[in-house]
């Protein structure tokens, strides 16, 4: 074959790889070599280190601009997942993407440079959200016939407030009342990446105490206090009463 027959100098693929570079050039775009799977892991790590909240697959995926497909993200995220096991801080899938987050064990160390307390929910407050979470959905009247007792409207904001339960509808009954159930933030603080993988429930409350950004979602979410004349005590289930410490 001499030199006037090679494919890079034939006539017809010169045309078309001319044209090709036209249309590199004209949407602005410039070719660039594939992707190693190593640095693809190292986008990834560095994506989800600097998120404050966990990032889904289609998010992750716009980093590559659609050289990555979602099925291929996974399967490096897994992979990551497993680079990450024997760490003091792992890679964890939750209801609304991935994320990492110190391990619970370790938290307890975290917690001795730590200015915040971390909260404590009261009787009222544990009740109530367990019985959204584990009966959702559910009305104010389902959980009073559950707990034997009245809820009191700031027990159920301060749980709106702290994004773990929303109101999602209202009931076809006299006086349509207000429907709730958890949220994915909810999930997401309890490391759960469904309503299937709720722990039992007499371990429930150890598991909000170690879940993490609690003390966060404290700071953020804690309603501001009126004035009053009274400490709150008279009221069991108000907002001052409803975690201690």
């Amino acid at each position: 074959m001499n030199d006037q027959t090679k494919p890079g100098t034939d006539p017809d693929f010169a045309d078309q790889s001319e044209s090709s570079e036209t249309v590199a050039l004209e949407s602005g775009s410039v070719p660039e070599p594939a992707l190693e799977l190593s640095e693809v892991k190292r986008v990834l790590e560095a994506a989800l280190l600097s998120s404050a909240e966990p990032l889904t697959v289609q998010q992750l995926k716009r980093l590559f601009a659609g050289e990555i497909d979602a099925d291929n993200i996974r399967k490096v995220l897994d992979e990551l997942k497993g680079e990450w096991a024997d760490r003091p801080v792992e890679l964890t899938s939750v209801a609304s993407g991935w994320r990492f987050r110190v391990k619970p064990g370790y938290q307890r160390f975290l917690d001795r440079i730590s200015s915040e307390k971390p909260p404590r929910y009261s009787r009222a407050v544990l009740e109530t959200l367990a019985i959204i979470a584990y009966r959702q959905p559910v009305t104010r009247g389902d959980i009073e016939d559950v707990r034997g007792v009245a809820v009191s409207p700031p027990t159920l904001n301060a749980l709106v407030e702290r994004g773990w339960v929303e109101v999602v509808g209202n009931r076809e009954t006299p006086g349509r009342p207000a429907i709730f159930a958890t949220t994915k933030k909810f999930l997401d603080d309890l490391n759960l990446r469904s309503l299937e993988e709720l722990p039992p429930l007499d371990e429930l409350q150890a598991s909000l105490e170690q879940a993490p950004n609690l003390v966060a979602l404290e700071a953020a979410s804690q309603p501001s206090q009126a004035p009053s004349s009274g400490d709150g005590d008279d009221n069991p289930d108000s907002t001052e009463q409803t975690h201690a410490g």
